[in-house]
């Protein structure tokens, strides 16, 4: 648990969590804005203390073995913590040596991230030059120096382009194939569907849902057809048609002119509706038939869009990454 003071009364950001992660996943943490994501990230990360409860990481007490823990550890944040002063290779060759490096691993593991990263020809480059991308891509690199065993990445690809998003989704890929774990947050619903090998959602402090991402969206209803219709006049006859089978079931945006419905038989019924529409001599603009995505759960389990949440200000045989109920 985790209880802030704000003016003459306690706010939980944290009331109740409880996650494990198998050791070489990807857990992807999901929520709306405020749910509690970055806090939990920030107390396993040692950054925060909870108020109440414990939490273990790599087999470290987060609060009792928070120096030990920190040296197993890897962050990226929302911010990029990197110092705009000194250059790229400077930034990393640093961190390798607060990670306890030789001079000698700190500079060769440097400049292995500078060419996974793409930032060789920036390396020598005084970090305040580099554009948004370039300094997400260079706080990651500063978080696998140290070659960790667990890495937390709090919204990676805030700010990146598709392209160095995609990127990203490499590296991280290639990490868990090393057999780091990760706990992952995102704003990027598609995100969490690429990498996260199980996902948590949260709202309030609670997670209020947990699965894969084919296990969550079949919590809210499998596939669906979805029509747009040419005219709207005609919108009323295609709800008649597409309901005849399952009454009721029909959900209408006027404005868009859609129509949407269970696709019960799934690419069958689909040829049917399409069948149906034409000897009504209903037109149509589109037709498809979709599976339900993460937006849809989230809109589903908490009535909010996801967003990206605020800071908070105030080998083998490793144990699971794990925050016990408290």
């Amino acid at each position: 648990m985790k209880v802030y003071r704000s003016g003459k009364r306690d706010v939980r950001a944290l009331d109740g969590l409880d996650l494990v992660v198998p050791e070489g996943t990807v857990l992807g943490l999901l929520g709306p804005n405020g749910a509690g994501k970055t806090t939990t990230v920030r107390i396993l990360a040692t950054l925060l203390r909870p108020s109440s409860g414990t939490a273990h990481v790599a087999g470290y007490d987060v609060v009792r073995h928070a120096q030990a823990l920190r040296s197993v550890i890897g962050l990226s944040g929302q911010y990029a913590a990197v110092d705009e002063n000194l250059t790229g290779r400077e930034n990393l060759v640093v961190f390798g040596r607060l990670y306890g490096l030789t001079a000698d691993d700190a500079r060769r593991h440097a400049a292995d991230l500078l060419e996974r990263f793409d930032l060789v020809d920036a390396g020598e480059r005084i970090v305040k030059t580099y554009s948004g991308g370039m300094r997400r891509r260079l706080d990651l690199a500063s978080a696998l120096i140290g070659r960790p065993l667990v890495l937390f990445l709090d919204e990676p690809t805030t700010g990146l382009d598709p392209r160095g998003r995609f990127a990203m989704w490499d590296v991280i890929r290639t990490q868990v194939r090393a057999g780091t774990t990760i706990l992952l947050t995102t704003q990027y619903l598609e995100e969490a569907d690429a990498l996260a090998d199980s996902i948590a959602v949260v709202d309030h402090g609670r997670i209020i849902a947990r699965g894969t991402a084919d296990e969550l969206k079949a919590q809210v209803g499998g596939e669906r057809i979805e029509v747009v219709v040419h005219e709207r006049a005609d919108v009323a006859r295609a709800v008649s048609v597409l309901s005849r089978e399952h009454p009721s079931e029909a959900n209408v945006d006027a404005h868009t002119r859609k129509v949407t419905v269970p696709a019960h038989g799934g690419a069958q019924r689909l040829v049917r509706v399409v069948r149906d529409l034409d000897e009504e001599d209903i037109a149509i603009d589109d037709i498809a038939l979709r599976r339900p995505t993460l937006d849809d759960v989230f809109l589903a389990l908490t009535g909010h869009a996801a967003a990206a949440e605020p800071a908070t200000t105030d080998d083998t045989g490793r144990p699971p990454v794990a925050v016990e109920r408290g």
